[in-house]
């Protein structure tokens, strides 16, 4: 049975309350695309004009970031509006069915921004990525137990792009609870049902929720081969040079950017540009294996606390609502997202679940600053290494523990560093300033028990 709390939804007697007035939101977030990954963020390779173009058209946020440093605990964090472990998912969901990770997946108490919307009349889709647990694991794992109406696109953490065979070397592409043998570049795919997701629902208020599976790996463009089979898995692609890696690069991001651009027209053409808020970001840092899409000036890529594993590109795009050219460059999270489009829609969520997001509507619409809070960051890699860190104000704490047993917090090591005068995070101040690294350690220790006091219970994991 699905949480009660997702139908004590509110209405605001605000004038966005009535339906007609509600505006439709169209969320796009790119797969391991680092900071630097489109134009106007600075890529040195490649334009990217149609994303350019939402930027100059829209808000670009220049201090943003994924509330996780892999696929599976942003994802859940962006669909909550919670801290991800709160919901119990604090690694990448294992496609290795030993894995201890591999079991767990988002449990129907968990309330989405999905199912919210819905509740309020909203018609609702999930087109691409999923990553929340395999359907072959718990039924409950599937999009459409979490209020998304319909839901085209794969269950595991990548897939090939050609042949459809996700990570767990098993034909992975849905149309709802139906696998469907279909034929078409992924990117293609999802572009193409995007824009008929908005057609069909053009005369209701709409949620489309867009996750690509580019720039993730395999490494494949248009008119590749299958680098993925159910009978001999993954054969990885190796460069020949840096030239050809950039191209590649270049091939996986143009598709996604001629989406962007396709889908501003279509909403254009439809009238639907001016009550239409569209948000691009992507899930985590580069990752560094596969495409240099993460800036020069940050350390660490996926995977990574540091910034450059979570610090990632976000632009805001309503015509009339949000001004053409602005910035800010004030801390934000993938967290903000949820509390950010209830609020547009004239909703209020339970406060016997409080959300850790913010509502960034004031930012967006009136370039209103943000209050002032702590940020934090829990990593659990796939070979159960832990890692943390804490925003507050200029200041970032880092915590390792090298060598210690999988899945624990043995053997503390800390870093402090000064983000405004130091955005590599190059000087390590910890011992300069042992009363500083010391109080921000124990509000990270006190942040993370909170988060367990009434965490989700999942199946599998690492032992503690």
């Amino acid at each position: 049975m699905k949480h009660p709390l997702c139908l004590l939804v509110l209405f605001l007697t605000a004038s966005l309350a009535a339906a007609e007035e509600r505006p439709n939101f169209v969320i796009i977030m790119v797969d391991d695309m680092g900071y630097a990954g489109v134009g106007c963020f600075g890529n040195p390779y490649f334009k990217t004009p149609e994303i350019d173009r939402l930027s100059a058209e829209g808000m670009r946020l220049t201090d943003f970031h994924s509330s996780g440093t892999v696929c599976s605990p942003t994802r859940a964090g962006l669909l909550t509006g919670r801290y991800q472990q709160r919901a119990g998912i604090e690694a990448v969901i294992h496609p290795v069915r030993e894995h201890p990770e591999h079991l767990k997946g988002l449990q129907t108490s968990e309330v989405t921004f999905a199912e919210m919307l819905q509740s309020a009349g909203y018609r609702t889709a999930l087109i691409g990525k999923w990553h929340q647990g395999y359907v072959h694991n718990s039924k409950d794992y599937h999009p459409q137990n979490h209020g998304f109406d319909e839901f085209i696109g794969y269950h595991s953490g990548n897939i090939d792009f050609i042949s459809h065979v996700g990570d767990h070397n098993e034909h992975d592409w849905w149309h709802g609870h139906k696998e469907t043998k279909e034929k078409g570049y992924v990117t293609d795919l999802i572009n193409q049902y995007a824009l008929d997701f908005i057609e069909r629902n053009r005369d209701h208020p709409f949620c489309l929720y867009i996750p690509h599976l580019a720039i993730h790996n395999p490494v494949q463009v248009r008119g590749d081969p299958i680098r993925r089979t159910e009978e001999e898995g993954w054969k990885r692609w190796k460069p020949v040079n840096f030239e050809e890696r950039v191209e590649k690069y270049r091939g996986m991001t143009l598709p996604i950017d001629e989406g962007v651009g396709l889908i501003r027209e279509q909403l254009v053409r439809l009238g639907l540009d001016r009550k239409t808020l569209v948000l691009f970001f992507s899930d985590n840092g580069a990752a560094a294996y596969d495409f240099p899409s993460g800036s020069k000036q940050l350390r660490g890529n996926k995977g990574s606390v540091y910034e450059g594993g979570h610090k990632v590109p976000f632009i805001a795009w309503w015509p009339g609502k949000i001004k053409a050219g602005s910035e800010c460059n004030d801390p934000a999270i993938t967290l903000d997202i949820m509390p950010t489009l209830l609020s547009l829609a004239g909703l209020e969520h339970s406060a016997d679940r409080p959300l850790d997001g913010i509502d960034l509507s004031a930012l967006l619409l009136q370039q209103k600053p943000l209050p002032e809070r702590p940020l934090f960051w829990a990593s659990l890699s796939n070979s159960g290494n832990r890692d943390e860190a804490m925003r507050d104000g200029p200041w970032k704490l880092i915590v390792h523990h090298p060598k210690a047993r999988k899945g624990s917090f043995e053997n503390e090591q800390v870093e402090l560093y000064r983000l405004e005068q130091d955005p590599s995070e190059t000087t390590d101040l910890a011992g300069e300033e042992p009363k500083q690294t010391a109080a921000m350690l124990k509000r990270l220790k006190t942040w993370y028990a909170d988060t367990q006091l009434t965490a989700t219970e999942q199946p599998g994991g690492w032992p503690r």
